[in-house]
């Protein structure tokens, strides 16, 4: 009976009933296809110049080549098929009506987030560079740049996890929560414990996770559940059978704000591999910050605009100001500066991107990044490359067991190219480098979620924070010397060792880079 019941469960469940629909969808975009395919011999010369224009079209927008060379095949191969999957991406209207949406919030919190006078004329007049970057993420990513701020730099998410435990036992009014990946295990029912316990002393709590969570590792009904323990819960985007478009901007970001005088963000998501109570890829290296002080502002804003995305009734915003009367420990260090930024994949604007770039093309010294993901685009190599060729010692560390066999194949077809201009390669013999890490010179870096990879550079919701002449980079450069001595340098000699077919595959795999 209960095998009966499993196999109903199978049949009829959400899964299944989301496969069915989307295979069926397919079907009736080939029958369309099919359809048309039947009269192409007459209309051939109007196919013919209708896929010209397309390619016109698209040669002229204001796009990554990479994407508009994914375009240009199909389209160039298989007019009929390339043109109608073409025109059904452009025509989608639910990342538009998003964006809109997004962009209403952020005019409601810039009265929140207005750049102080004092702290930018003071960047500037320690470096015009770093403050015309200022500037730009101001102007283009909403966010101003701070000083007043302590930076805590987490090398593992093991000591990140025991310091995001220390600061929920402390909140007094509100917690905001926003990760990507959310897995039930020691980790999350540690958090859920003192969430639900929170919630019950009045602190207000709001959490959300991505939508692809209840693919794999959450059921469909978990935020009833969550709001049962009296904690306010969404999905971001759930994944519904429909084919479209905008379901590939997924909410890769992780906040933690409390109270709005503390965040934290960084690679580390909320399951156990994160934290090492559970084994996948070997060693689980990743990395994170926590801020106090006035750069938390930021975080707190940034989560509410993504979090009323969804919601009608208007927000009190001031509500989530830090308290005034809240005084940071005595111990604390607020030298430097700290830009936090977030990145929309719907403006059309790539400050995640934009920023690790000025990072390489400013180095004078050396440049040292921290990727699980190296699927780069034609700027970015050519900005890796001139680094290592004008003299910087520009340095990356990858993982050596990959989560992705596929992923490592198109980050190897790099590797001659990078290697062959002067920047070194290193991999993490004892397991897989999720850590998201840019520093240089010893007086910039990045720490977040952007990955080095189409994805996070283009298609998903990210965040991160750029911190300058601040003393927390000399915890991170000793960190990234102290990873780089458990690595191993990658050489020529062995790339010419990998097989020729996981050679071939890596270079193919570059035609679907943009989706990878």
């Amino acid at each position: 009976m209960k095998q009966i019941r499993g196999m109903l469960r199978v049949i009829f469940g959400r899964t299944t009933f989301g496969v069915v629909s989307l295979i069926a969808q397919v079907a009736i975009f080939f029958w369309i296809y099919r359809f048309l395919s039947r009269y192409i011999v007459y209309f051939y010369g109007g196919f013919t110049l209708l896929s010209a224009l397309v390619i016109i079209y698209i040669l002229n927008k204001e796009e990554n080549p990479s994407f508009k060379l994914s375009w240009m095949i199909p389209i160039a191969a298989v007019p009929v098929f390339g043109i109608l999957f073409y025109l059904f991406a452009e025509l989608q209207i639910i990342g538009k009506l998003m964006d809109k949406k997004l962009r209403d919030n952020m005019k409601q919190t810039e009265p929140y987030l207005v750049q102080n006078q004092k702290v930018m004329d003071q960047l500037a007049r320690i470096s015009k560079q770093d403050a015309n970057l200022a500037r730009y993420i101001k102007n283009t990513g909403h966010y101003p740049a701070y000083g007043n701020t302590n930076v805590q730099y987490y090398s593992v998410g093991e000591t990140m996890f025991a310091a995001m435990k220390k600061e929920l036992e402390a909140a007094k009014r509100f917690i905001f929560m926003e990760f990507f990946i959310v897995e039930r295990g020691e980790m999350w029912d540690e958090i859920l414990e003192i969430l639900e316990r929170k919630a019950k002393e009045g602190v207000e709590i709001r959490f959300m996770y991505d939508g692809m969570c209840t693919i794999a590792l959450l059921p469909s009904g978990y935020v009833e559940e969550l709001k049962e323990k009296g904690i306010n819960a969404k999905e971001f985007s759930p994944i519904k059978p429909v084919l479209t478009t905008y379901q590939n901007n997924r909410d890769h970001r992780k906040i933690l704000v409390v109270d709005g005088h503390t965040a934290f963000t960084g690679g580390v998501n909320l399951a156990d591999e994160y934290i090492n109570r559970r084994v996948r890829f070997g060693h689980w290296k990743d990395t994170g910050i926590m801020l106090k002080g006035d750069a938390a502002t930021s975080f707190t804003m940034m989560f509410l605009e993504m979090w009323n995305i969804s919601e009608k009734e208007p927000e009190e915003y001031g509500r989530y100001l830090r308290d005034p009367e809240y005084f940071y420990p005595l111990e604390l260090s607020r030298e430097g500066f700290v830009i936090p930024y977030g990145d929309s994949p719907l403006d059309g604007e790539t400050v995640g991107k934009q920023v690790y770039l000025d990072i390489i093309n400013s180095a004078r010294q050396y440049v040292q990044i921290m990727t699980p993901y190296l699927i780069l685009d034609y700027e970015m190599v050519r900005a890796l490359t001139f680094a290592a060729k004008r003299g910087v010692e520009t340095i990356i560390i990858m993982p050596r067991i990959p989560d992705k066999k596929y992923a490592f194949l198109l980050a190897r077809s790099h590797y001659k190219e990078l290697i062959g201009a002067g920047v070194q390669i290193f991999e993490y013999k004892p397991g897989f480098i999720h850590a998201k890490v840019f520093s240089s010179d010893g007086i910039k870096a990045v720490v977040g979620t952007i990955n080095m990879d189409f994805r996070s550079l283009y298609l998903h919701f990210e965040c991160a924070a750029y911190l300058y002449c601040n003393e927390v980079i000399r915890d991170i450069d000793r960190d990234f010397k102290e990873t780089l001595a458990q690595c191993r340098s990658v050489s020529m000699e062995d790339l010419n060792k990998d097989p020729w077919y996981e050679r071939f595959a890596g270079r193919a795999l570059r035609l679907f880079a943009p989706l990878m």
